[in-house]
C-alpha cells in the first residue's frame, strides 16, 4: 500500500508540473552562468619553432600562448638562462618533463640514480617556479622492476610521500603521468594516478592527463573529473590519431568532452602541446591554437 500511495502521489505531482504555467517553472530553474575559466596553452620547447630560446619565446608570445614546458635533463644548469629569458614576458614555465635517470620501481642501482637525479630536477623546478616535475613509475621494458602487486603499490606510495614532501620544500610538486598500455603497464588511467597521489598522503604529489594516452579511458570527461581539482596539475595534448599537432588528424581531434570537465573543475593550469608535426610547424601550431580556443568556447 505504501508503494501504491507513493506512485499515485508521484503521478499527481507530475500532472501538476505539466499543468503549471511555463513562467512559474522557469522561475524555479537555476540561472545559467557563463563559465569564465580561461584556456591556458603551453608549448614544449621541442615543439616550438625557432633556432634560439629567444626565437621560440617570441613565437609563443605572438600567439598569446602563456606557457613554456622544458625537459628536466640538465635543468640545474639552465636555471639562470631560463629565468633571464622569461623576464618581462607574459610567459610562465609550465611543468618539467621528466629527464631523470633510472626509475622509482627499479630493483637495482637504477633506483639510486632516480633518487639523485629526480631531486636535482625538483630543486631546479622550484627555482624556476614550475608547477611540477612529470614522472612515470615504470615504462614497459624497464628492468629489473618490482612486480605489479599491492606491496609494490604500497612501496610506491611510501616513496612518493618522501619525494612529495621534498618537492613541497622546494616550492613545487611531483606529477604522475598515466600512459597507454603500449608504453606503460603500471599506470594507465587518470583515476589510478589520482588515487595513488591521494594515498601517497602528500600535497606535493599530483597527477595529470594526456589526451593522447587517454585513449585508454572510456570518457575524457570522466577521467578529468576522477582526478578532480585537488590532484589534476597538468594536461598534455596532441592529435588523436597519430600524435601530431592538434588538428592534423581532422575530425578525430575533438577535445570538447575533456574541455567541458576542465571548465567545470575551474582548471586554470596549463594544457601543453606534446606532439609531432607533419606540416609547416609555425602554420600548423597557429591553426591548432585557433582550433583549441574555438573548442574551449564550445565545450
Amino acid at each position: 500500500m505504501q508503494r501504491r500511495n507513493f506512485l499515485l502521489t508521484s503521478m499527481a505531482g507530475a500532472a501538476a508540473a505539466t499543468l503549471a504555467p511555463t513562467s512559474l517553472l522557469a522561475s524555479c530553474a537555476p540561472e545559467k552562468v557563463a563559465n569564465t575559466t580561461p584556456l591556458n596553452l603551453c608549448f614544449q620547447e621541442g615543439v616550438t619553432p625557432g633556432n634560439t630560446l629567444q626565437e621560440k619565446l617570441d613565437f609563443i608570445e605572438s600567439l598569446g600562448v602563456t606557457g613554456f614546458e622544458v625537459g628536466g635533463r640538465g635543468l640545474a644548469g639552465r636555471v639562470d638562462e631560463l629565468n633571464n629569458a622569461l623576464k618581462g614576458r607574459n610567459i610562465r614555465l609550465g611543468a618539467i618533463c621528466a629527464g631523470f635517470d633510472g626509475f622509482i620501481l627499479a630493483e637495482d642501482g637504477q633506483k639510486d640514480d632516480f633518487d639523485r637525479t629526480m631531486r636535482e630536477i625538483i630543486e631546479a623546478a622550484g627555482k624556476l617556479g614550475s608547477c611540477g616535475v612529470i614522472m612515470v613509475p615504470a615504462f614497459n621494458g624497464q628492468t629489473p622492476c618490482r612486480p605489479h602487486t599491492m606491496d609494490t603499490r604500497n612501496y610506491l606510495c611510501e616513496e612518493l610521500h618522501k619525494l612529495g614532501e621534498f618537492a613541497l620544500q622546494c616550492g613545487t610538486t611531483v606529477i604522475l603521468e598515466p600512459l597507454n598500455r603500449g608504453e606503460c603497464f603500471y599506470l594507465r588511467l587518470v583515476a589510478d594516478a589520482a588515487a595513488i597521489a591521494r594515498d601517497a598522503d602528500s600535497k606535493g604529489v599530483k597527477c595529470m592527463g594526456d589526451f593522447w594516452h587517454m585513449k585508454e579511458e572510456t570518457s575524457d570527461y570522466a577521467a578529468f573529473m576522477a582526478a578532480g581539482k585537488d590532484y589534476l596539475q597538468h594536461v598534455h595534448i596532441a592529435s588523436r590519431g597519430r600524435r601530431l599537432t592538434p588538428g592534423e588528424d581532422g575530425e578525430k581531434d575533438d577535445y570538447r568532452d575533456g574541455f567541458r570537465a576542465l571548465k567545470e573543475l575551474g582548471y586554470e593550469r596549463f594544457v601543453s602541446f606534446e606532439c609531432g608535426c607533419e606540416g609547416d610547424r609555425a602554420t600548423v601550431l597557429t591553426a591548432a591554437v585557433e582550433l583549441l580556443r574555438k573548442q574551449w568556447e564550445e565545450a
